[in-house]
């Protein structure tokens, strides 16, 4: 049934500014049947709905509010093909021979999103030119070294850049060597939302819209998914609402809600850089993100915009802040840039785990979920939802690369929470230290 009384209030991004309209959906409503039910139209939801639509099978998504509405579609849009702290080794030692796959999957992230973006023929203003991890001292010219040696050693497309070639690709002497990626690059994240949505609903797929689900449990040898106007029964579960699972209701999962932090992210695009500027900053478009921890990050969107952003602490007129900060940040970084304006400023959560890994879950029988995207959603979650869709096909654990583990929640969830924006100080005197 259509719900024409409803209507889903999206944060004014540069993405929703500029990308078109969504497909047109319906809310669940009575009983429905599927053979498979995903639980949120994220880019992990979509992208298994669209694997298990390619092997035939009869799947049904039932989301909150719209495909994209959550963090999906409010990120910087960045592609980046490897975890924000954990290397190869860190995962391998974790997970043997699942760590192996998963590190595997991880090396070709964003290679697999792009050319699904491309099979499909997908308009998201996707651009590969490769993700740069600048050094932002001279002792942190460690990670990059050990980033380079073992991505490489998995053959990951990397390269270890030099001071001068750094400036040379970014335009500015604020770094001190880097990591390049090449398979990397960015998109317009909500663009992408839409186009996989659109793309699954060709294949067969059926999306249930402004359903937020209640909660979900085992009958008989079926999974029942609820909602305040209906329920869906399938012979399996996937949950991909990450760090939005508690959102919208507390009885979703809390053990997986609990084992994330929600932190928001904050991006902001200043307005259109003129020719001439552009050429001297980022000249040939790579995406990129600096090692701080308070990280330094800025791609161009399709209209030579500057995709950036940043963290305020404290209330208060966040947005204005912001924005005095970061064209601080700018101007420090790129004196060439001269006088600048933002468009838009909005925020998103970013799901965070206590050791920077995502946590992967068998939920039952023939029921998995994920959360904890740690900043890297955007790659990751594209093989990933391939991955889900193996698992609930029966391919044995054996051979997928989805590294198994049990939630863990955070003690005093509710409490650190209020206090995650803290920190951003720890972050900032890290960022000082003179360490690898």
């Amino acid at each position: 049934m259509r719900d024409t009384t409803s209507n889903v209030q999206w944060p004014p991004s540069l993405w929703v500014a500029q990308t078109p309209a969504g497909p047109d959906l319906s809310y669940l409503e009575g009983s429905e049947r599927a053979d498979v039910v995903v639980i949120g139209a994220g880019f992990t939801g979509l992208s298994t709905a669209l694997h298990l639509r390619e092997a035939g099978v009869d799947v049904a998504i039932v989301e909150a509010m719209e495909p994209g509405w959550g963090a999906s579609g409010r990120n910087n849009g960045q592609v980046i093909p490897t975890l924000s702290r954990p290397d190869p080794d860190d995962i391998i030692a974790r997970h043997a021979a699942a760590g192996e796959r998963f590190v595997a999957m991880l090396r070709d992230s964003a290679a697999t999103l792009f050319d699904t973006v491309r099979r499909y023929g997908i308009e998201a203003e996707h651009e590969q030119a490769g993700w740069v991890q600048p050094v932002h001292s001279p002792g942190r010219i460690k990670i990059a070294e050990r980033r380079f040696k073992q991505w490489s050693k998995v053959g990951a497309p990397v390269e270890l850049l030099s001071r001068d070639q750094v400036r040379d690709m970014l335009g500015s002497d604020a770094w001190h060597g880097g990591f390049w990626n090449k398979s990397g690059g960015h998109i317009n994240p909500l663009a992408l939302a839409r186009g996989l949505a659109r793309t699954v609903l060709g294949l067969g797929a059926r999306i249930y819209a402004r359903s937020p689900v209640i909660d979900f449990a085992r009958r008989g040898d079926r999974w029942v998914v609820r909602t305040d106007r209906g329920e869906l029964s399938a012979r399996a579960l996937v949950l991909a609402s990450n760090a939005y699972t508690g959102e919208f209701s507390k009885t979703l999962a809390p053990e997986i809600a609990h084992e994330v932090m929600p932190v928001l992210s904050w991006q902001m695009t200043t307005q259109p850089l003129s020719d001439n500027v552009r050429k001297t900053i980022i000249p040939a478009r790579q995406a990129m993100s600096d090692t701080r921890g308070e990280l330094y990050f800025a791609r161009y969107d399709a209209r030579n915009r500057l995709v950036t952003g940043g963290a305020v602490i404290g209330p208060g007129n966040k947005a204005e802040r912001l924005k005095a900060r970061v064209t601080e940040r700018l101007q420090r970084l790129w004196p060439q840039i001269g006088e600048i304006s933002f468009d838009y400023v909005w925020n998103g959560y970013v799901g965070m785990t206590t050791d920077y890994m995502p946590r992967i879950h068998r939920l039952g029988p023939d029921a998995y979920g994920w959360t904890g995207c740690n900043g890297r959603a955007v790659a990751l979650t594209i093989p990933l939802g391939a991955e889900l869709a193996k698992a609930v096909r029966g391919v044995p654990a054996n051979e997928l690369a989805l590294p198994f583990s049990e939630p863990v929640t955070i003690p005093a969830h509710t409490l650190l929470r209020k206090l995650a924006p803290l920190m951003l100080l720890v972050y900032r005197r890290r960022d000082a230290r003179e360490i690898a």
